[in-house]
């Protein structure tokens, strides 16, 4: 084949794609509504969508969070085009907004702005109670998994991307040398200071990582996800992720993933002695599965990926689940 074609074969192609992403139709604009704390009566901007329900119809619902360092008015364009080609109302609470202060960062004040947010939806929307989604990526993966371990009750199914899940050992990840770095500075100002300085702060860092708390989400359909090359070219380790889904094993009864299969995936990429579960394809990611275990409701999947969600494989998991739910938090 000449030069010549090969290029305008490849032109033909860069063009088509792009068509075919143009080719979307263009997401509907959402809108913003203020809900006040039941705690502390901080106004809360939420971000919404909703399609229009047919008499007598109920909506699935899908509360989607914000990254770290974002707040409520992030782009989150993917996850709302899955809730529009879905016809699911769609949520973006603020909780405290970027993780630089004590009232963020799953604290008590942050969480109940997301249940607060739900409530609100819920008395606005005729929501399919059995039908309560939360996503979120990074500091919204964390989050999503705080809501798991704190209020499981509230929610039908929950998928978590990238989420650190124990603070102390992520600040000391983002300082190596001692010296904080841009994360570790954001935690300690969360946290109230660097792991170690007291006890009262040490008491927060455990507080505000799921790690500790996830055994209570065993009732609930979880989804823990991260790309193998997070935390080399992304900023969380897939070692969260990991432990996360071991918390949960444990409280199940069922086999952990070792400490040696982590540190061999994160050195190598992928396993040497894969198990059949890590070797099965999976359609809806569009990427090599490197490890993916299940435990009850529970499900861990290491992807060929980064710091990185992928949407559609969420919300098509999510969409598996009816689960009805309680109406407040305990």
């Amino acid at each position: 084949m000449s030069h010549c074609r090969m290029f305008v074969l490849g032109l033909l192609f860069v063009v088509a794609s792009t068509a075919s992403a143009d080719d979307r139709p263009p997401l509907p604009e959402m809108q913003l509504t203020h809900v006040s704390s039941t705690i502390d009566g901080e106004s809360q901007p939420v971000r919404f969508w909703a399609p229009t329900a047919s008499p007598d119809e109920n909506l699935p619902i899908l509360v989607s969070l914000h990254t770290w360092s974002a707040d409520g008015s992030q782009d989150r364009g993917d996850w709302l085009r899955q809730a529009v080609r879905r016809k699911w109302v769609y949520i973006q609470p603020n909780f405290r907004g970027r993780n630089d202060h004590p009232e963020a960062c799953g604290s008590p004040l942050a969480r109940q702005d997301v249940l607060d947010a739900l409530d609100w939806a819920l008395e606005t929307f005729p929501i399919d109670r059995e039908r309560i989604y939360l996503a979120g990526v990074s500091g919204g993966g964390h989050m999503t998994m705080q809501m798991a371990a704190y209020h499981p009750e509230r929610f039908s199914a929950a998928s978590a991307w990238v989420g650190p899940t124990d603070l102390a050992e992520w600040y000391r990840y983002h300082a190596p040398t001692g010296r904080p770095g841009k994360y570790a500075q954001m935690i300690a100002a969360c946290c109230g200071g660097a792991p170690g300085d007291s006890t009262e702060i040490d008491a927060q860092y455990r507080a505000r990582s799921p790690v500790f708390h996830l055994a209570k989400a065993v009732p609930l359909p979880l989804d823990i996800n991260a790309g193998v090359k997070d935390g080399i070219t992304g900023s969380v380790p897939i070692h969260h992720s990991l432990r996360a889904y071991n918390t949960i094993a444990a409280a199940n009864g069922d086999p952990t993933i070792s400490p040696e299969t982590m540190d061999e995936l994160w050195g190598q990429g992928r396993l040497q002695r894969p198990e059949p579960s890590d070797t099965q394809p999976d359609s809806t990611y569009g990427r090599d599965i490197l490890l993916r275990r299940t435990s009850g409701q529970t499900r861990v999947t290491i992807f060929d990926g980064t710091h990185e969600a992928l949407p559609a494989a969420a919300c098509e998991w999510l969409s598996r689940y009816q689960r009805e739910v309680g109406d407040s938090a305990e």
